[in-house]
């Protein structure tokens, strides 16, 4: 799978701008890296004067023999070198733990964000790529702001500071070391371009790989079963040599700033030398100016060498702050409305008044899924909708909860529109249980009553036996045992009822049950059925119908033709007046027939 990264929420800017929009996430942190930055800076001072240090030792006890004032100095150095190792356990306790908060802040974001937004976007976007975005790309950030930030502003300052103490020495050699570093800073220009399409590259690949490796995981039990392990291993392998091959090109070009990063300022030193000799033996500069020269040059090195991985550090950093703000910036268009309506008294109408509905990656020419649906379902009535594979009943009643939004026409319950209630009223008020039963790595407790953690033990133990999932009990914690990864140590009837006592232990005034029983045998459906039968007395229900049985628990039938409810009515009317009803009830009749015979 590739990465499918919508174009249109790739928005890249100067690496500045896309760092500097991690300040609101790190403004809480930035007092204890400031003083963890002042910590470092005042290290990188002290490292500074010790040559300074060196140059009145060798220029004045060290010359005239005064062995006296030679243990003065070196009281000092040793007292300069303690500072310094302080300074620097300092700066490392300063922004060791505000470096976790942000990465904490901005994954919590990432997660509520990912929640808030809409299932189109889930359908677009691969698991790996938002699973590597909330992991390494936060991780990459956090490390930036604690270390590689800290250090490039003060490696940057000290060598600021460094030149000039060089230049204060000998403004010759001062120039001479300033000018052999004009290239390292070329290259680095040069290295942001190149490097920046690279990291990136890099990262949406192993985004890509992430996702890949959780399919396979996810499907093992397929992969097993039709022997397809060498398969998926041939396509791993592909995209794993994508990656090695990706990565080499990020070390290639790092491997190039290193290059520059060792070679000129060996080759400055060289030069120096040279001229510092020269100018020694002219008189022009003392043997203790020198020594402190190349002293204090060999100090600047490590911020110097160090400039081309931070540089590297904040590029990925860069790349990472654009991908988490890729998600950020995705618009979400089902949100709370301003001002919001409420449902005083819920009686439970849910009406349908001439939707539509299309995929927003649905080509102009192909026709809406939905093509104006009008039907009402009157509180307490079971309303069952079928149609042939691929009409769009399930896509109706997704709607229903704004899991997706009408493009077209609206969604009423009790009068009110949808969207002009809060996602949380309406989703008090509606429940669904879904053909594709998901559990969650939880308590079965705790799996049933996710849409009402309140409720009674009572209505827990109702819910249950409505379900027909009494195998619960039997389990060996009984409700608090942990289902599993997605509940896959259930079989899928198991799954189904678990979700619809789920959707019946919420208690709502609509229940939207999209064909919940058809993992279920032909016996256990019929108990489910005669179960439920009390549950949709005093609750609207629409439910999509895969099988004829299921039709016969609903008061009406609603029959889903080309995107729009052609007919509506009993089931025994329905046999009589339409053709196309007919066809669509045998059609679900011989395949109930091929399941009981299987069974």
């Amino acid at each position: 799978m590739s990465s499918a990264v919508p174009p249109a929420v790739a928005k890249r800017g100067g690496t500045f701008g896309a760092i500097l929009r991690l300040y609101p996430y790190a403004k809480p942190a930035m007092p204890r890296i400031y003083l963890g930055m002042v910590a470092a800076l005042f290290a990188g001072i002290v490292a500074l004067l010790i040559p300074q240090v060196l140059r009145n030792l060798v220029d004045g006890p060290l010359k005239s023999g005064d062995s006296a004032q030679i243990w003065p100095a070196f009281a000092m150095v040793l007292g300069l070198g303690i500072l310094e190792a302080l300074m620097v356990y300092l700066r490392r306790t300063f922004v060791l733990t505000p470096g976790t908060h942000v990465e904490a802040r901005l994954r919590n974001g990432l997660y509520l964000r990912l929640q808030n937004l809409p299932v189109s976007f889930h359908d677009r976007w691969p698991s790996g790529q938002l699973l590597s975005r909330a992991i390494s790309d936060l991780n990459l950030i956090r490390r930036w702001i604690s270390f590689g930030l800290v250090l490039l502003v003060v490696n940057v300052v000290t060598i600021a500071i460094g030149f000039f103490f060089l230049l204060n020495i000998s403004w010759i050699l001062g120039v001479l070391f300033i000018v052999c570093s004009i290239p390292l800073w070329i290259y680095g220009y040069l290295f942001e371009n190149k490097y920046s399409i690279v990291a990136r590259r890099s990262q949406d690949q192993a985004g890509d790989l992430a996702t890949t490796v959780e399919e396979s995981v996810h499907g093992i039990r397929v992969l097993k079963a039709f022997g397809r392990g060498s398969h998926a291993l041939k396509n791993f392998a592909v995209q794993a040599e994508q990656l090695r091959g990706t990565e080499i090109e990020k070390a290639r070009a790092i491997a190039g700033i290193w290059l520059w990063l060792l070679l000129v300022p060996d080759v400055t030193f060289a030069l120096c030398l040279l001229g510092g000799v020269w100018l020694a033996v002219a008189g022009q500069l003392s043997v203790g100016e020198l020594v402190a020269f190349f002293a204090t040059a060999t100090v600047l090195r490590w911020p110097v060498e160090s400039i081309g991985f931070l540089l590297s550090m904040t590029f990925d950093t860069r790349t990472a702050a654009d991908r988490f703000f890729e998600v950020m910036d995705t618009p979400n268009d089902i949100v709370d409305p301003v001002k919001p309506k409420t449902i005083a008294a819920p009686l439970g109408r849910l009406a349908f008044d001439g939707v539509h509905f299309r995929y927003q990656d649905s080509p102009e020419r192909v026709p809406d899924l939905l093509d104006g649906v009008d039907l009402a379902i009157e509180p307490g009535e079971t309303m069952a909708l079928v149609g042939l594979t691929g009409s769009g009943k399930s896509t109706l009643t997704a709607l229903t909860t704004r899991l997706y939004d009408v493009t077209g026409g609206s969604i009423t319950v009790d009068g009110v529109d949808v969207r002009d209630l809060t996602l949380y009223e309406l989703r008090t008020h509606l429940a669904m249980a879904f053909e594709d039963a998901t559990l969650f790595s939880a308590s079965v407790r705790d799996n049933v009553l996710l849409g009402r953690p309140d409720a009674s033990e009572a209505d827990l133990a109702e819910a249950i036996d409505i379900a027909q999932a009494s195998f619960v009990y039997e389990l060996p914690d009984g409700l608090d045992t942990k289902v599993g990864e997605e509940g896959l140590s259930l079989s899928g009837g198991q799954r189904q009822r678990l979700a619809l006592a789920r959707a019946v232990a919420a208690k709502p005034s609509v229940l939207v049950l999209d064909d919940p029983l058809s993992a279920l045998d032909v016996d256990t459906e019929a108990l489910v059925e005669a179960a439920l039968r009390r549950v949709l007395a005093s609750t609207t229900a629409l439910i999509v119908a895969h099988r004829p049985s299921t039709v016969m628990l609903a008061d009406r039938v609603a029959l889903l033709e080309a995107g729009r409810i052609t007919a509506v009515g009993r089931h025994s009317d329905l046999l009589v007046s339409s053709e196309h009803y007919r066809f669509v009830i045998s059609s679900l009749e011989d395949e109930e027939k091929r399941e009981r015979a299987n069974a």
